[in-house]
């Protein structure tokens, strides 16, 4: 790994927190430093200037939603038609019945962009102005160049439940109503009005591969209502500690939005924050970029600083979005960076969920693992942190990336197992536990498990067996672990895909389906009387 030729020397960052490390940094990067190398990168770039305006910043740290865009100067020769939209990807607002959040990227800065809105593909009558999100990445290293990088947002509210809109997006020159743009429309549905059966789908850890590419295939062949993304997203830090020293390339977002629109563009991409999606570069937390990038529900206690805390309700089940770096004692970069306010959210949020008796089930996802024998093994911090709230409130799914594997656990309660659940059994958290389930296999480089610890799944079921592994603890050490809850192991891509139903019997028929289609673990969640 280069040692980046503008960083921090090595002897002072070790003893810098990242807000320390970026504060430091910004100084040594004076705004007029950075334009002007932005301008260089630029005219070298396609041949034009920096066209500025964006409600970005020039040094990286991203905007919130909401900031008023600056007047664009393009210059003459620069054609708008010829500057397409790409990286398509939708994200619901705090009401998947009446709001979508629709983003995209442009290779260049444009003027006026928008969102072409209407129930059919033919009549986009609905005009909805757009926010541009600028983002520049300096020269980290010497093999890797400055970047500008537009990101641009469109609020949907007042939308329909239960209803099929198709969407456009453009700017001056540009026109997607136009007869020879209309190939590029796209369409998304609203959340029903009333709770109905459906599908939604999740994994962790993709970044960019042709793996990752059939598993998003396999994924629309589901026609989920969603996706959860638990982290570590498209790997453009390869390194994942959350340091200013970290190996960083910002052009990796352009090849991964491209991968992921055939998908994104019409199914409501959720994701949340893995460890290598703290980039240090771009604000105290790391999370400028994420915030430039996605437009994801504001309902968190904080989401300007923590954008990966949020929820939402669709149909019967209400879902919860967590940044588990704030927790982790395995990377502790982040760690306590919300001074507890993350996790008073949480408690707060579930016994909000659980007392709606319209809710029928209460699904939490977010990167670190709590329960895993592979590489990574279990993050002792999220269990202190949060496996009490999880069990008081019978919590009754839990999400996890990070370690490239599929796995999952028994019903757990309390620490112990509450409930062995073989492959096609049946399980009842307010009796049994909660199952855990690790589905981090979602593209980049898979693991393993330990020596001796064979994969068991669907058709290829070993005798349940205890594995000897670890956990990480608050000194940062790795802990001996012999569990008894490693009930399904598969080494390969894959992903979760989750039938909700509602009415008089409501359940959760959880399978994981390998990249190529196969199933390789199933289950249900069905709740006792309330």
């Amino acid at each position: 790994m280069d040692t980046p030729d503008v960083g921090i020397p090595e002897r002072l960052a070790a003893r810098m927190s990242m807000p320390e490390q970026h504060e430091y940094l910004r100084a040594k990067f004076s705004r007029r430093k950075v334009l002007a190398r932005s301008f260089a990168t630029a005219g070298a770039v396609g041949g034009v200037g920096l066209l500025t305006g964006s409600s970005g910043t020039a040094d990286g740290s991203g905007t919130s939603p909401g900031h008023a865009a600056s007047a664009a100067k393009v210059p003459a020769r620069v054609d708008g038609r010829y500057v397409a939209p790409f990286g398509r990807h939708l994200a619901f607002g705090a009401d998947p019945k009446t709001q979508m959040r629709i983003s995209w990227q442009v290779p260049l800065a444009v003027t006026s962009p928008y969102v072409r809105v209407g129930t059919k593909p033919w009549e986009l009558d609905r005009k909805i102005e757009a926010e541009v999100r600028d983002l520049h990445t300096p020269s980290l290293s010497k093999k890797l160049p400055a970047v500008e990088q537009y990101y641009v947002h469109a609020a949907l509210d007042g939308l329909r439940p239960g209803t099929t809109y198709y969407y456009g997006v453009g700017h001056d020159g540009f026109d997607p109503a136009s007869p020879e743009r209309m190939a590029t429309v796209g369409s998304f549905r609203t959340a029903p009005a009333r709770p109905e059966k459906f599908v939604f789908t999740a994994f962790g850890d993709q970044g960019v591969s042709y793996h990752a590419l059939a598993n998003d295939q396999v994924i629309l062949g589901q026609n989920p209502s969603f996706h959860l993304h638990a982290g570590d997203i498209c790997y453009a830090d390869t390194t994942g500690h959350g340091k200013e020293t970290d190996t960083y390339d910002a052009r990796v977002w352009d090849t991964f939005l491209a991968q992921t629109e055939s998908v994104a563009k019409s199914v409501p991409w959720m994701v949340t924050t893995g460890n290598h999606d703290m980039e240090a570069w771009y604000s105290p937390n790391g999370y400028g970029g994420q915030r430039a990038r996605w437009s994801l529900p504001e309902n968190g206690f904080d989401p300007q600083n923590a954008p990966g805390v949020y929820s939402f309700r669709y149909g019967n089940v209400g879902v919860v979005a967590l940044d588990a770096n704030d927790v982790s004692y395995e990377i502790p970069a982040n760690r306590g960076y919300t001074d507890g306010k993350q996790t008073a959210w949480l408690e707060r949020r579930l016994r909000e969920l659980r007392a709606d008796e319209t809710v029928d089930f209460v699904v939490v996802f977010f990167h670190h693992c709590v329960y895993s024998t592979s590489t990574h093994a279990s993050d002792g911090g999220v269990r202190d942190a949060w496996l009490e709230l999880f069990t008081r409130h019978q919590v009754d799914l839990v999400v996890n990336g990070h370690n490239h594997v599929y796995e999952r656990t028994d019903a757990i309660r309390n620490g112990e197992v509450g409930k062995p659940v073989p492959v096609g059994a049946s399980t009842d958290p307010t009796r049994d536990g909660i199952v855990y389930v690790t589905a981090g296999g979602a593209g980049k480089d898979l693991y393993g498990f330990g020596p001796g610890v064979r994969d068991s799944y669907e058709s290829n079921v070993h005798d349940h067996e205890s594995i000897a592994t670890f956990h990480w603890t608050s000194s940062h050490h790795a802990d001996p672990d012999k569990v008894d809850w490693s009930r399904v192991r598969y080494t390969g891509f894959s992903f979760l895909a989750v039938e909700v139903t509602a009415g008089a019997h409501p359940r959760l028929s959880v399978s994981a389906l390998a990249g190529t289609g196969e199933r390789v673990d199933h289950f249900e969640v069905v709740r006792g009387t309330r």
